[in-house]
């Protein structure tokens, strides 16, 4: 079983860690969360897993991050600690949420896990005070957004950066 982030409620179990799964994780689920909130994906920070990295030119996940020009960060080769706020997140979900519910309940699908975990991540992300860094005794939707007009700004700036070079999408007019 693997997970995957899909945006702040949601945490996908699967089977599978592929490219392909990968990148229909972006464009099925990941983006359009983005969207929802009126804020683009730049850029992604992902381990050096063969899912997320691998030859451009005929990777299917890194394909897909060039056709939607997101910027594709990896943390450096056995160093977890480059991705420190994920692992951490990985040993409170092992401590607080797995040590837990297997002890309650013998799961016969993935689907049934899913709910509990849905539950879990749910009460995580909206419900349970952080103390750790950039949420300062909030949660982390709380801290998402009231950081929102930051990512509004990078936009804004993108999009001025691509005037630049030619593509005006701030002033943009049909005559």
């Amino acid at each position: 079983m693997f997970i995957s982030f899909i945006e702040a409620d949601e945490l996908l179990l699967l089977t599978e860690r592929t490219a392909i799964t990968a990148a229909d994780l972006l464009n099925d689920r990941v983006i359009p969360s983005f969207d929802e909130q009126k804020v683009s994906l730049l850029r992604i920070l992902t381990d050096r897993g063969t899912e997320y990295c691998g030859r451009p030119e005929n990777h299917a996940y890194q394909l897909y991050l060039g056709v939607e020009n997101i910027d594709h960060s990896r943390t450096k080769a056995r160093s977890p600690q480059t991705n420190g706020i994920c692992e951490r997140f990985h040993r409170t979900m092992q401590d607080e949420c797995y040590n837990i519910i297997f002890r309650k309940k013998i799961y016969t699908s993935l689907a049934e896990l899913q709910l509990d975990v849905d539950h879990w991540v749910h009460s995580y992300n909206r419900s349970r005070p952080h103390s750790g860094k950039y949420c300062y005794g909030k949660t982390p939707m709380q801290t998402f957004f009231d950081s929102m007009h930051i990512a509004y700004q990078k936009n804004i700036d993108s999009i001025k950066q691509d005037a630049d070079f030619g593509f005006d999408f701030v002033n943009s007019s049909v005559s």
